[in-house]
């Protein structure tokens, strides 16, 4: 058999993970348990997730180094995997607590890279579940994806067939090798393809000069310093926390309606209001920030599909503006501009030319990518489920995604909407962990800023 290597943006995020930067992708999910039944336990609930893991195969993988190290790891079966050792009841009702302990661990990279821990009874008599995978394993989008699969849209679970899976032998050494080798030499077709197909196209002069313009203003925003900032940009520790808020997603639909924007631009401008008031609360100069948008490049056959399909926006979040308006213009001038540009397909396009560079070259252009001298902070919207959504008959009521922490970022900015609820989880670490409470209520009041304009 051969064995499924990582691309070379899924093994960028094991690359720039550190003891204290733990590169996995995560969600809370929150439940109201039923009222005509009793709720469920966690034996049951452990078992309702092993029973979805046939429709998930790599979360029964782990990564194998290729032979000296030549190439990005493979995917292989995991000999030994134990689903307890993967499921956790949690040790605490309260969901913070939760979170944290769960987050704050980096993942054993000699099993398959996720976990989940079950809260069946929280302070307020709700249910939780809080999940984390590795980056390299999935992006925000399949992350959404994987929780929805243990999710039904009726409380009546539909019955599983029975799981037979046999873990299959990992490849040898020389077919890795000539794996690789094969892989490498397709490099020169598939640039000659790509030049075909450009030249293929229909085009004309005047949008050649156009399409090169636009070019060079993409690579001018990506390529352009930040300016690392604190507390934003110190070095950060293990810990982790992750702070909530829940709006109604009709709130920002009004704010987007009003001044003919996007949901993103007005998500993105309360962020901005919000960190506006953190730097001002530290007695230092609102500045503006430059910040990575991730934006899924998943083709509809891919949406199930897990690993990375993303590319990067560079978006510069007005901090610096006191006027709530005029920042929500400025925000959705600068991702007119982007989207107009083409910033997320000449993104995607560089990422996958890089992966046929030497490895040392990649690892470098992986750590330049994170250094926050590329950007100051995440902010990323994640789409989740529009329709009712259960788990063993308990009501998904909430989630929060979690965006991971590079070294020397201290915060990163995540939505989810939830049928008719927008829920944003704002997770910190470093000099941020003090502060992240803050900064919810402050994305808070920035949101109902723009309800006020």
């Amino acid at each position: 058999m051969t064995a499924t290597r990582l691309s070379p943006l899924d093994d960028s995020f094991l690359a720039v993970e550190s003891a204290t930067a733990h590169m996995h992708v995560g969600w809370t999910a929150v439940f109201e348990p039923p009222s005509d039944r009793r709720r469920p336990r966690f034996p049951e609930l452990r078992r309702h997730i092993e029973s979805r893991l046939s429709r998930a195969p790599r979360y029964r993988q782990k990564i194998s180094r290729a032979p000296l190290d030549l190439d990005a790891p493979s995917w292989v079966d995991d000999q030994d995997f134990e689903i307890g050792r993967h499921v956790f009841p949690a040790e605490s009702a309260d969901l913070d607590q939760v979170v944290e302990d769960c987050m704050s661990r980096q993942l054993n990279r000699d099993r398959p890279l996720w976990e989940i821990r079950v809260a069946e009874r929280l302070a307020d008599g709700r249910m939780a579940v809080v999940g984390k995978a590795h980056h390299c394993m999935v992006d925000g989008i399949a992350a959404v994806e994987m929780a929805s699969l243990l999710l039904d849209p009726t409380p009546e679970a539909p019955h599983e067939a029975s799981d037979d899976w046999r873990p299959d032998p990992a490849p040898g050494t020389v077919t890795r090798l000539a794996g690789s080798a094969s892989e490498k030499a397709k490099f020169p077709l598939h640039l000659a393809r790509s030049t075909t197909k450009m030249l293929a196209s229909p085009w004309r002069p005047s949008q050649v000069w156009k399409q090169a313009g636009l070019a060079t203003g993409v690579m001018s925003r990506a390529l352009r310093p930040a300016t690392p900032v604190s507390p934003l940009n110190e070095p950060i520790s293990p810990l982790r926390r992750l702070a909530r808020v829940e709006r109604p997603l009709a709130d920002l639909q009004q704010v987007k309606g009003r001044f003919g924007t996007t949901l993103n631009d007005v998500y993105l401008t309360a962020a901005a209001g919000a960190i506006r008031r953190l730097l001002i609360e530290r007695d230092q100069d609102p500045v503006p920030l430059k910040t990575m948008v991730p934006v899924s490049v998943r083709d509809d056959g891919e949406l199930e599909e897990l690993g990375n399909r993303i590319s990067f926006m560079f978006v510069e979040l007005p901090c610096h503006e006191p006027d709530p308006e005029r920042r929500l213009h400025r925000v959705h001038a600068v991702t007119t501009q982007g989207k107009e540009g083409g910033d997320p397909r000449l993104g995607d396009a560089a990422l996958e030319l890089v992966g046929y560079a030497p490895r040392v070259i990649q690892r470098l252009v992986s750590r330049l990518m994170a250094s926050p001298r590329m950007f100051n902070l995440v902010v990323s919207n994640i789409p989740g489920p529009p329709e009712p959504m259960f788990m063993l008959g308990c009501e998904l009521k909430e989630a929060y995604p979690i965006v991971p922490l590079a070294d020397r970022h201290d915060l990163s900015i995540g939505m989810t909407t939830i049928r008719d609820r927008a829920c944003f989880g704002l997770y910190a670490g470093g000099q941020c962990l003090a502060d992240v409470d803050t900064v919810a209520a402050a994305l808070d009041r920035s949101t109902d800023e723009l309800l006020a304009i």
